[in-house]
């Protein structure tokens, strides 16, 4: 039977930390989850993206089950005056082992009450046509605004379309 599961926002990330949350990254892209980049993931790649993500404007959660982080998720505020009442959804990463167990819905959960916290009215997020992710968004009320064509560059090398999707919340 698995450990209890909890969610916690972090801030900064300890070095063993940056350790899972790497390992995380290069498990879920050789999985095919499209997240901006391609397999075979180096550690070092996956470690240099985590060192580069800012804090300034973005939130992160993070899934620990048995001491190890199995998801996380980052919503990005914007910034620019024009903005201040929206924000992104982006990097939701559940581990292939722990899928369909609630964990990407609770990540979910927890960056829209964020956002209201935030006084945040419009969430928006893309994801790749035909992923398993398109279900849960669609399930927790987000609707599509429209596709991109040939948007994303898979490891054969073919292209796939992006999803738009956005939510009012209130």
């Amino acid at each position: 039977m698995k450990s209890a599961l909890c969610y916690r926002e972090g801030t900064e990330f300890s070095e063993e930390e940056l350790r899972q949350l790497s390992q995380l990254l290069i498990d879920v892209v050789e999985d095919g989850a499209s997240l901006g980049f391609l397999p075979p993931m180096q550690l070092e790649e996956a470690r240099a993206y985590w060192n580069s993500v800012s804090h300034e404007h973005m939130k992160i959660w993070v899934a620990i089950q048995e001491d190890v982080i199995v998801g996380t998720i980052q919503l990005h505020l914007v910034s620019r005056a024009n903005g201040l009442h929206r924000a992104e959804i982006a990097k939701l990463m559940v581990h292939p082992t722990a899928q369909r167990q609630g964990i990407g819905r609770g990540l979910m959960l927890l960056a829209e009450a964020r956002a209201l916290a935030e006084n945040r009215s419009l969430l928006v997020l893309d994801t790749r046509a035909g992923d398993p992710s398109n279900q849960l968004y669609q399930s927790m009320g987000y609707q599509e605004a429209g596709r991109i064509p040939g948007f994303a560059r898979a490891a054969d090398g073919s292209l796939h379309d992006t999803v738009l999707y956005f939510k009012t919340l209130e």
